[in-house]
């Protein structure tokens, strides 16, 4: 596959990212760089979810004990929004500790493949060079905690707000969420360029509606079992044929 089969184009949705992104693990190119993040996702969200998935039922008794009385005959449709909204929750938290864990690999996984669509080579970074990129590169994913975990208290917080708990919130958190997951597989191709965090998030605003698409997609699959489990490295590829397509004109250090 060549570069010219992804020529930029600043007309693709969100939703079109995330699909190439399946293509572009199984690139020839690419598919050894996919094999670590893939590990280190399998092994920590599947016992994740499997402990999650055990204690489900309880939890959603307990959220929906915050129902008032006048409510009670939206249970049919507050029960699903309890359920997405706890997933929601937990699938973002899981998948944060995950692309800490995996974060070296994750960029590395960018930068081979920016490397693959753009046809110019990837600086020769070896194992070595990638283990010392390591305290940086956790610092970024600090950062961008840093900025998710007010938010999210504030959204938390709503839950507990009998009515708008069950409601509106679940609306709130999973468009906050969808905002998020943009923002942490963006953040691979910029941070790879030495693009600061402040800046990076101010380029993807001004595409806002697309970048929530694409991590809306992301944070509905990521509640799926078996499929969260390789969600990770087809999120960087999305993400980074974003960057190839829509930022790297402008942002580029290299």
């Amino acid at each position: 596959m060549t570069q010219s089969t992804f020529s930029p184009q600043k007309n693709h949705s969100g939703f079109y990212y995330f699909t190439q992104g399946w293509r572009l693990i199984t690139r020839p190119g690419i598919k050894r760089f996919v094999i670590l993040p893939l590990l280190a996702n399998i092994l920590l969200l599947g016992g994740a979810f499997w402990w999650l998935y055990s204690k489900l039922g309880d939890w959603i008794n307990q959220v929906m004990s915050y129902i008032p009385s006048w409510l009670q005959w939206l249970d049919y449709l507050i029960w699903p929004m309890a359920v997405i909204s706890i997933l929601l929750v937990f699938s973002y938290f899981f998948s944060t500790v995950a692309n800490i864990i995996a974060a070296p690999f994750n960029g590395w996984l960018s930068e081979h493949l920016e490397a693959e669509l753009t046809g110019k080579p990837a600086p020769d970074t070896g194992i070595a060079e990638l283990m010392k990129d390591i305290p940086r590169m956790v610092k970024r994913e600090l950062v961008r905690i840093a900025y998710y975990l007010p938010r999210a208290l504030i959204l938390l917080v709503l839950f507990f707000i009998p009515g708008i708990g069950q409601t509106i919130a679940p609306i709130l958190w999973f468009l906050f969420g969808a905002w998020m997951m943009s923002i942490q597989y963006c953040d691979y191709p910029f941070d790879n360029h030495r693009v600061g965090f402040a800046e990076m998030k101010q380029a993807l605003a001004k595409d806002r509606m697309n970048n929530i698409q694409f991590g809306g997609v992301v944070s509905l699959l990521m509640m799926i079992p078996f499929i969260n489990l390789v969600l990770m490295p087809v999120a960087v590829c999305g993400a980074t044929l974003m960057w190839v397509d829509r930022y790297r004109a402008r942002y580029a250090r290299y």
